[in-house]
């Protein structure tokens, strides 16, 4: 535990020397908020203020997917500059370097997620069921988001560079997140997508950030948010764990 705490830290600290890290949770949520909102707030729900109830939700549940990404980059930093290997060379438990960069990242997301809801505050989006079912959205979202880290770890184990992890986002993250009721009501969709976007995990997950957020219907949601995580966590941490085995 000790090991992993210093190199939390680390990780951490890295965001002096490379902003961006920071930066990318940041600007690109607060863009992405005011973009959705202004612009297309009001053709979709009538009004900025109605749309922001129903979509800030969602662009947390999609912000922290695309977040989980910065894990598979740092992963596949380490591994591609040898940190990865120097680490290993001292006493520490072998799981440390990873856990280190996964409980950082978490810590990043954390920051990602007050941000969009406090900016959304300001815009006018008001938590309408209270203290104890924001902080379990917050831990939803933490979770959920922590058992995708496992896909990009893999990714980031196996790729050949360390930007080929952005692929990722841009391949499946983005046709998922916008094929679920993230940003818009399933209703309009053609029946096919209709079909899918119900099911689609993202859209249970925004389902349930909202229900706990704003009323609603929670437990079916949240039901399927933590079976979806059970299972990505299932699949992919050992394949991610036995990937990263063999590249160390």
């Amino acid at each position: 535990m000790s090991a992993v705490g210093t190199l939390t830290w680390r990780s951490l600290v890295q965001v002096r020397h490379n902003p961006m890290e920071l930066i990318d949770l940041t600007i690109q949520p607060i863009i992405f908020l005011l973009l959705f909102t202004y612009v297309f707030g009001g053709a979709i729900a009538g009004s900025t203020a109605e749309y922001l109830t129903f979509a800030l939700p969602g662009l947390i549940v999609q912000n922290s997917l695309f977040a989980t990404m910065t894990t598979g980059i740092g992963i596949a930093s380490d591994l591609h500059k040898g940190v990865y290997d120097r680490l290993l060379s001292l006493p520490i438990s072998r799981a440390a370097p990873l856990s280190g960069r996964i409980v950082a990242d978490t810590v990043k997301q954390a920051w990602a997620i007050a941000l969009l809801l406090g900016l959304g505050a300001v815009l006018g989006f008001r938590i309408t069921t209270g203290v104890p079912e924001a902080l379990a959205a917050v831990a939803l979202l933490l979770g959920f988001g922590l058992a995708v880290s496992w896909v990009a770890v893999l990714i980031g184990t196996v790729v050949e560079e360390p930007e080929k992890v952005q692929v990722f986002a841009f391949v499946v993250l983005m046709p998922l997140t916008f094929t679920s009721n993230a940003f818009v009501r399933t209703d309009t969709m053609p029946s096919w997508l209709k079909a899918w976007a119900d099911v689609n995990p993202v859209s249970k997950l925004a389902d349930a950030v909202r229900g706990l957020l704003n009323g609603g219907e929670v437990v079916e949601p949240l039901a399927w948010s933590l079976g979806w995580a059970a299972l990505i966590t299932a699949v992919f941490m050992p394949l991610a764990v036995r990937a990263v085995a063999r590249r160390s």
